[in-house]
């Protein structure tokens, strides 16, 4: 809620709003399948990125949104949702802020955005890539809660095997010493270790198949 605090105490002063990162760095353009079918139910055409674009542009205060883009069809999407605008209506924002958030806040996501200022681990751990991968898990569904869950074969497979390709072994979560080095770069305030002490716990679980 810091922001909502922020941006309370700009409109205060009467001091316009820039925001940066619209998209918490593309996490809210990569929602798992079922949030993306429930905003497209509302507008089949739109980028599910173009929910959050017309969420904080249509505060009264912003005065412009600092979104970047890797490729060309960002570039295009941005324009689409912006040129012109369409604010949010009082139903949609709270369609957004209530059903829509609640999906979103049902998948146990880090609040990661790969920005990297956690960067170099000390001890050489890729942390942004142990993320990156495990909320990629949490987004297709193969993070399993037991071994009781349906897909519980085919999700383990996939979250292991998934972790040796994306992250050398000699990277992966299991060398963290809990030194604390990354926590006070991180400017989404993670718990570092603690993830990272999780994410290894859930991992040896999944290996000796004790879930």
């Amino acid at each position: 809620r810091s922001g909502e605090y922020l941006y309370g105490q700009l409109v205060k002063r009467d001091i316009p709003v820039v925001i940066m990162e619209p998209l918490l760095g593309g996490r809210l353009s990569k929602v798992p399948d079922h949030v993306v079918a429930h905003l497209k139910q509302r507008k089949p055409e739109n980028s599910v990125a173009s929910w959050a674009f017309r969420y904080i542009a249509s505060k009264p205060a912003v005065l412009t949104v600092l979104s970047g883009m890797t490729y060309m069809e960002h570039l295009q999407d941005n324009i689409r949702s912006y040129s012109p605008l369409e604010p949010l209506s009082q139903e949609e924002q709270e369609w957004l802020e209530g059903e829509t958030a609640s999906l979103i806040k049902g998948y146990p996501t880090i609040d990661c955005n790969d920005c990297k200022y956690c960067m170099p681990c000390p001890y050489g751990l890729d942390i942004p890539a142990i993320f990156t991968h495990y909320n990629r898990c949490v987004n297709k569904g193969q993070v399993p809660e037991s071994q009781q869950a349906r897909n519980y074969q085919q999700a383990r497979r996939a979250f292991l095997v998934g972790y040796d390709r994306s992250v050398p072994r000699l990277r992966q979560a299991n060398h963290c010493i809990q030194c604390r080095a990354c926590v006070p770069h991180c400017p989404q305030q993670i718990d570092i270790p603690a993830q990272l002490q999780r994410i290894d716990e859930f991992v040896e679980k999944l290996k000796q198949n004790k879930l």
